[in-house]
């Protein structure tokens, strides 16, 4: 049975560490939920879904998954079940005895092992496969039996540590869905960790975003891109990234070498000094009569869409390099105008938090 999962002011300090590995982490997870944790490398996220597995001491705070206190408790009687990066199959093992082993182990009835087995082979399209050797399937194919190796133990919480990135690019997106699919169809509570944006914002109901073991934000897809808390937010999620100015305030709004962007007033007043980023995702960035100039340096054409790659020049005389989306093809090094339909202010200072 699905059961909620929390972290209660989470935090590790690894010995002779001098900043904590994770902070302060507070993170539920609903039952049902299929929850992402996201971040560049050394962010805390693999540490934390290890933490939760038992793998990792943690220093302060405590792990509950339902009502039960799970802080102390060995890896092996939590009722969760990992899948890693790297498959961990055993490789002179069928797939129904790679799938079934973690039961046989438990002592589980041969007829039970082999009706999990069965069900779980027949989710994952993998009945054909029941008694090939690992080394006689593909990736896509290996990550499946080691899902199934997870579905088969019917735990309380799946724990998936990038549990893609060993394929190539077309077999992610078509495992992706799957996952997704899947977990959806079985309803178990799932924390699903990955460096991926995409990934993550294709596959959560929710994500969370860490940066250097301190969690940054934790929302829906659409409230991460729409509405992000602070500058590191805006710029780790989307694809291509946000573009970020730092730009001076003036009288009118914000001052770009040779135009000034309208920025509401309020936003500019809670600013740290009298400096802002300014931000505007590539999507929202046109190119237009007037504007800020660009000099433009690659197109990309997609098919669907053209990506304008360029450089401007703020207030300081500093260059910026920026990305638009338009239907037009300018030659490399001509210089265009482009202007945003929709536009971010954060703070300059600090944590960069979100002014507007």
């Amino acid at each position: 049975m699905s059961q909620t999962v929390k972290f209660d002011d989470v935090s590790l300090m690894y010995p002779g560490g001098t900043t904590p590995a994770v902070s302060h982490l507070n993170l539920d997870i609903a039952e049902g939920e299929f929850l992402v944790l996201v971040g560049p490398s050394g962010c805390g996220k693999s540490t934390s879904l290890r933490m939760l597995a038992g793998l990792e001491p943690i220093s302060a705070g405590k792990i509950l998954i339902g009502d039960r206190d799970v802080t102390h408790v060995a890896a092996k009687d939590r009722d969760i079940a990992m899948v890693f990066q790297n498959y961990a199959l055993y490789p002179h093992m069928s797939v129904a005895e790679n799938m079934g082993f973690a039961l046989k182990i438990a002592k589980v009835s041969k007829d039970e092992i082999d009706r999990r087995v069965k069900e779980a082979a027949k989710l994952l399209d993998l009945t054909e496969y029941l008694e090939r050797k690992p080394k006689a399937l593909s990736g896509g194919q290996r990550q499946r039996v080691a899902m199934g190796r997870a579905i088969v133990r019917e735990p309380q919480v799946f724990l998936m540590d990038e549990p893609l990135s060993n394929l190539d690019a077309k077999l992610r997106v078509q495992t992706r869905t799957q996952i997704a699919a899947l977990q959806k169809r079985l309803g178990t509570t799932t924390l699903y960790v990955t460096h991926d944006q995409v990934e993550a914002m294709t596959m959560g109901d929710r994500v969370a975003v860490l940066k250097l073991g301190v969690l940054q934000q934790v929302g829906t897809p659409a409230e991460l891109y729409n509405e992000p808390n602070n500058a590191f937010v805006a710029a780790f999620i989307g694809s291509p990234s946000m573009n970020l100015i730092n730009a001076g305030i003036t009288a009118d709004g914000v001052a770009m070498k040779d135009h000034t962007l309208l920025a509401e007033r309020d936003a500019l007043s809670r600013a740290a000094g009298d400096r802002v980023l300014v931000g505007f995702r590539p999507e929202d960035l046109h190119l237009a009569d007037d504007g800020i100039e660009m000099t433009v340096t690659l197109v990309e054409n997609l098919g669907a869409d053209t990506f304008i790659y360029g450089t401007a020049t703020n207030d300081r005389g500093e260059s910026v390099d920026l990305v638009a989306r338009g239907k037009a093809t300018p030659a490399i090094g001509t210089i265009v105008k482009v202007s945003p339909a929709r536009t971010y202010i954060f703070d300059s200072e600090g944590d960069q938090k979100r002014l507007s």
